[in-house]
């Protein structure tokens, strides 16, 4: 039996071996950061169990926006193609599932997942500072538009 294993809904959107890799992917990436940010305690197991905790939850859908992840772009993205095509190529790839840290990474791993379009809008920005900077988006459309 598998560690990571897919709930039945994820399994049908990406192949368990996909997903395994990407996991273990952005386990390393998201251990060396937060080891390069301080936290000693930090482990690609550790992670994992997270990040996969977090995939599970999502039931397929961006924590904050609550819109359907593409999880067929998993392990699809080609850097060289991006340099050649830049946000033309970068766009098709908006609602790619990407690993976004709650807290500052110092502390206990924890992630939710969104899509990598939100996580980049995001960047470092907590829940709150997020949902903040989103509202003065809206109200200030709603200026212009009004």
């Amino acid at each position: 039996m598998r560690k990571y294993k897919l709930t039945n809904k994820l399994a049908t959107l990406i192949e368990q071996d996909v997903y395994e890799r990407w996991l273990h992917r952005k386990a390393l990436v998201h251990v060396k950061r937060d080891r390069n940010r301080g936290n000693t305690s930090a482990t690609n197991e550790s992670y994992k169990i997270a990040i996969h905790k977090a995939v599970c939850e999502s039931g397929g859908k961006d924590a904050y926006t609550k819109e359907k992840l593409d999880w067929s772009l998993l392990s699809k993205y080609n850097n060289e193609q991006s340099k050649k095509h830049g946000r033309y190529y970068k766009k098709q790839f908006a609602l790619l599932p990407s690993v976004d840290h709650v807290g500052d990474g110092t502390g206990e791993a924890g992630f939710k997942i969104c899509s990598w379009r939100t996580n980049d809008a995001k960047n470092d920005l907590s829940y709150f500072e997020f949902v903040e900077l989103c509202k003065k988006v809206v109200n200030a459309a709603n200026r212009v538009a009004g």
